[in-house]
This record gives C-alpha cells, sequence and structure tokens, in this order.
C-alpha cells in the first residue's frame, strides 16, 4: 500500500476528548474516525488489524469443533420477549418499528437468535454437544461511551454458544474455553492478561469468567491476591470480614443537628466511621412500591451488583420525598416502614456501642448494639471489598486493580433453552432443555486494548501477529533519483514476496517520514537515503526496541524473515 493513497490523515494535535493513550493515537495516526457518539469507522489500517484479530479467534473457535454461522442484526420483538428480556433490557436494547408497524430489536447480544437457529434441527440427545458462534456487528444504546473503541455503542463482537446434555459436559467444554481464550490473547499479543470472576448480569446463569487487561485505564475495578492469585470483579469480590470491637455501650438518644453525612456525624459525635451504621435506600425499577434499605458499616460502600441479586430485579437511588424516611437520619432501631425489604451488610455483625440514625430530624442514637437492639434474621454481603481487606482463600491482603474486560464466558444453564422451547429427546423418550454456555470476546476492544498495552510516547507499537503492515519503507530525500529508484524496486520485489508493506511515497520530510511511521506503529522500518546508498547497506529499525540493523540489499529478505516472526 503505497501511503500517499491511504484513506486517513496522521495529525499532530490530541483530538479533543480523547481519554485514553489508544484513543489519541488511533485518531492521530488515521486508525478510526468518530462518526457519531461511540460510533466510529474503521479505516483500512483498523480494518486490516480487525480482520487478523477476527482470524485468530476463528482459527481458535474452529479448533474446539465451533460451528461458524451469522445470526442477524435486527430481530422481532417475539424472540426476546420469550426469553423475557425485552422487558427486563432496559435503554441499552433499541427498539423501533419496521415499515409494517411490527416491534422490532437491534441485536446486542443474540442468545435468543442462537437458540432459535437451533430450533427445529436439534432433536436427539446424540445430537449434544455442539457449539455455533458468529463474529457480527452489534448496537448497545451505552450510556457513557468513552475512550474512543473502548467503550461504544456500535461493536464487533465474537460470540459463541455451546449446548450440552449435563452440567458436567458443559464444565469440560467450559475448561477448553477457557484455555482457548488465554491462547487468543497471546497470540493478539497482549501480555498482561486474567481471568477474574465475575457477575452473570443480564446474561443470566451461575457461574461467569472475565478476561481483563490490568491497565491504569481500565473502567472495571479487580480485586487480586498478589499471594494466591485469586481475582475477582469487583462486582462479586468478596473478602473475610473484620472483627468488630464487641464493647456494649447504653442506648441513648442524641441531638445532631444538621449533621447528616458519614463525615459530619463523626465530626460531631468524636466518632470513627468504622462506628456508625449508615443507611442507602433504593426503588425496585418498574415497582414504585417495592423499596430497599442496605445497612452497612460507615466505612463502607454498597456493591449495587450484589444487592441487586438479592432483591431479584434492577434497583436505583431512592427519592425520599413520600416515603416518611429522613435524609441522613435513617437508622436500623424503631424503622417502620410497610414493605421496605432489609438488607444488612456482615460488616455489622458483632457490632456494638454504635450510631445509627434516630429516624427523625437532626437525631441519631448512640451506644446502640447489633445483638440487643437490632437483631437481624441473617447477614449478607453487599458491600464492596476494598484494598487491604483480607483474601477469603489464602488470608493476605488484597489489592485493587483497573482492567478493560476484553472478554467473558457464561454458564447458562437452562434459562434459555427452557423459555424458548428448545428440547432433546432422551434415550428413554423424556425431554431434556439443553444446557447452555456462552462465549463472547470484543473484537474492537481487543484493538484499542492492544493499542492501549503496546505504545509509547511515540506513538503505537504493533505486536507483529495484528500489525495492519509488517514494513514500512521509508525513502528520505525522495527527490534524489536514486534514493526512488531503490525504494520503488524494492517495493515491487518485497510485494511479489508477499511481504505486507505500507510504502511511505510522499514528498515529505525526513521528520515528517519517521514521526509518521513510529505514530503508527508498523514493527519494521526500512530507511533508503543518500547516506545507506553510500554504505551499500538499507537500515532496518524495530518499532518495539528501537534496535537498528544494517544488511545489503542482496540479504535483506534473509533477516525480513528472520523479525517478522510471531
Amino acid at each position: 500500500m503505497k501511503l500517499s493513497k491511504l484513506v486517513g490523515e496522521r495529525l499532530k494535535e490530541t483530538p479533543a476528548g480523547a481519554t485514553s493513550k489508544s484513543h489519541s493515537y488511533l485518531v492521530r495516526a488515521g486508525y478510526i474516525k468518530q462518526v457519531a457518539n461511540g460510533i466510529y469507522t474503521l479505516l483500512p489500517p483498523a480494518q486490516r488489524i480487525n480482520l487478523k484479530l477476527q482470524q485468530i479467534i476463528r482459527e481458535e473457535m474452529d479448533a474446539l469443533d465451533g460451528q461458524e454461522c451469522l445470526f442477524p442484526v435486527v430481530m422481532p420483538k417475539e424472540l426476546w420477549q420469550l426469553s423475557g428480556r425485552y422487558d427486563s433490557i432496559a435503554e441499552e436494547l433499541v427498539r423501533f418499528k419496521d415499515r409494517s408497524d411490527h416491534d422490532m430489536v437491534l441485536g446486542m447480544t443474540h442468545e435468543e437468535a442462537a437458540v432459535h437457529a437451533a430450533l427445529g434441527s436439534l432433536k436427539s440427545y446424540d445430537q449434544l454437544p455442539f457449539m455455533i458462534y458468529q463474529i457480527q456487528t452489534k448496537f448497545r444504546d451505552e450510556a457513557r461511551p468513552r475512550a474512543g473503541l473502548i467503550r461504544v455503542r456500535e461493536f464487533t463482537m465474537k460470540d459463541a454458544y455451546s449446548f450440552h446434555e449435563s452440567q458436567a459436559d458443559l464444565e469440560k467444554y467450559y475448561q477448553k474455553v477457557y484455555e482457548a481464550y488465554f491462547r487468543i490473547f497471546n497470540r493478539m499479543g497482549m501480555k498482561k492478561v486474567i481471568s477474574v470472576h465475575s457477575d452473570t448480569g443480564m446474561m443470566g446463569g451461575k457461574v461467569a469468567d472475565e478476561f481483563q487487561l490490568l491497565t491504569d485505564i481500565g473502567e472495571d475495578t479487580i480485586i487480586v491476591c498478589p499471594h494466591c492469585d485469586t481475582a475477582s470483579n469487583v462486582d462479586v469480590a468478596t473478602s473475610i470480614p473484620e472483627e468488630n470491637d464487641h464493647i456494649f455501650g447504653v442506648k441513648t438518644e442524641v441531638f445532631t443537628g444538621e449533621a447528616k453525612t458519614i463525615d459530619e456525624v463523626c465530626s460531631n459525635l468524636n466518632k470513627r466511621p468504622q462506628q456508625i451504621a449508615k443507611a442507602v435506600c433504593y426503588a425496585v425499577v418498574g415497582d414504585s412500591s417495592r423499596i430497599v434499605i442496605a445497612f452497612l458499616r460507615g466505612d463502607k460502600e454498597v456493591n449495587e451488583s450484589k444487592l441487586k441479586a438479592l432483591v431479584g430485579a434492577e434497583i436505583a437511588i431512592k427519592d425520599l420525598a413520600e416515603t416518611g424516611l429522613v435524609k441522613g437520619n435513617i437508622g436500623c432501631v424503631d424503622l417502620n416502614i410497610d414493605g421496605a425489604e432489609i438488607f444488612y451488610d456482615k460488616s455489622l455483625e458483632g457490632l456494638e456501642s454504635f450510631v445509627t440514625g434516630a429516624n427523625k430530624e437532626g437525631y441519631h442514637y448512640i451506644g446502640v448494639s447489633m445483638t440487643r437492639d437490632v437483631k437481624p434474621e441473617k447477614y449478607v454481603d453487599i458491600s464492596k471489598v476494598k484494598e487491604g481487606e483480607k483474601c477469603p482463600v489464602c488470608g493476605n491482603p488484597l489489592l485493587v486493580k483497573r482492567g478493560i474486560e476484553i472478554g467473558n464466558i457464561f454458564q447458562l444453564g437452562t434459562r434459555y433453552t427452557s423459555s424458548m422451547g428448545l428440547s432433546v429427546t432422551m434415550p428413554d423418550g423424556s425431554s431434556l432443555n439443553p444446557i447452555m454456555g456462552c462465549y463472547g470476546i470484543g473484537v474492537g476492544r481487543c484493538l484499542a486494548s492492544i493499542a492501549e498495552e503496546s505504545s509509547d510516547e511515540k506513538g503505537l507499537c504493533w505486536p507483529m501477529s495484528i500489525a495492519p503492515w509488517h514494513i514500512y519503507l521509508c525513502p528520505l530525500r525522495i527527490d534524489d533519483e536514486r534514493v526512488l529508484s531503490q525504494a520503488e524496486r524494492l517495493y515491487k520485489r518485497l510485494l511479489a514476496e508477499n511481504f505486507e508493506v505500507l510504502y511511505d511515497d510522499r514528498n515529505a520530510s525526513a521528520g515528517v517520514k519517521l514521526t509518521d511511521s513510529e505514530l503508527m506503529g508498523i514493527p519494521v522500518r526500512i530507511v533508503i537515503s543518500p547516506k545507506t546508498l553510500e554504505s551499500g547497506k538499507l537500515e532496518i529499525t524495530l518499532r518495539s526496541t528501537g534496535e537498528k540493523f544494517y544488511v545489503s540489499e542482496e540479504s535483506l529478505s534473509k533477516k525480513l524473515d528472520e523479525l517478522i516472526v510471531y
């Protein structure tokens, strides 16, 4: 490819709104162009990477006996009603009417389509197990797109669906996919990928793992034990509860005036956050009659994913205007709210002589005892794990990391096969709903994640396996007929030898060309200049290390074969 003909431009300045290196560099180097919020065109260099990423994924899925298909982007409402997700998913699912006034949706995930594909053709247990997969464009109306391709609304994803006769068979296949994912990310050139236990979310099921690329700009919080390698998304992470002081006090109502927040109450009463029980109130989305109140220690934060799982529905912070609850003074003693669902976090277990709201304006109780004054039926885990808390496996301090979720796998169970009527006949004549697994990889997010990890202060630095081109042919002083002649000759030769070459044929300065070569991140740069002509050697530079080699034109192909390995 000649750079003068390549669609896209190289920019000197950081684009407005760029919040990550990958976002900035991909725009500046002419890889992507924004069309709308969270929607991008992949320009030719990015599309070349995209196709290489897809090919790596495809090879690994085919090695697992996966059968590639292509589900529709647009599906009728009825398909999603069968699974119950048409009503349970909120604004992220795009709904519209076609010209015949029929309700349709844009596919943001394809469990329903996968089950529909199997309906009719899957009839007997001896057809199990099997896996079907696709690499498809999807659309999720994400509320807060960010960081270029890392969080978008339109995206390319590989999603696979396996069908099994038994849970044991699913678990066996799940482990094979788990191992294949690490091979995929390794082949893509990612270095800091870990697997973490995760929440199943809208997918359903009881077991899920995410694959996270550890990076400071990641939007996911990961709880990691460096001693036993336990890792979990903060949504499901647990820790060994800290033992509370068992010091009893006398329950007394005290005036605290305008003190509402934990910090204000601590200052007013000379207490620590660990000595306060705070309340956080939620409404159940779609059911205004349900109020959820979570009590936890003052130094803790509610883990809404854990609480949502206990409630069994989506939740949102509650407006207290019509509840009779007093913001900042809600307490777990003498709380009389009809129909309220109350949860007590494990951080409160054994807490004595603590502070809680008195459920009236301007007052709190001190000296409250959980065992004497509250007596909850049970404690549940509804708080976020913090750095330094103890690992539930080995007891050592936990660390908090940031990560980008690049893939996920789920054990779905029979949620979709049972609700959509997919069954097989067993040897004894009975019917069985196949057990499903689901396996996703965000292709565009992989591209951005690699750009984030494999970059430096000069620009991108693509791994050889997925680089858009392997060679950046860079003649300097192209106005010199000898330089131009050798560059044209080498370009034709390298193409004939099936090397992937980006030829910078522009009549630009050496500074511009060298800067653009580093910004674009092509792994191998070959410089031709009056100086190299005099020496009889071509200058080869590796983008990843800066290492230089000087070789004759006759030995160039052999050297390139040594360098272009993946």
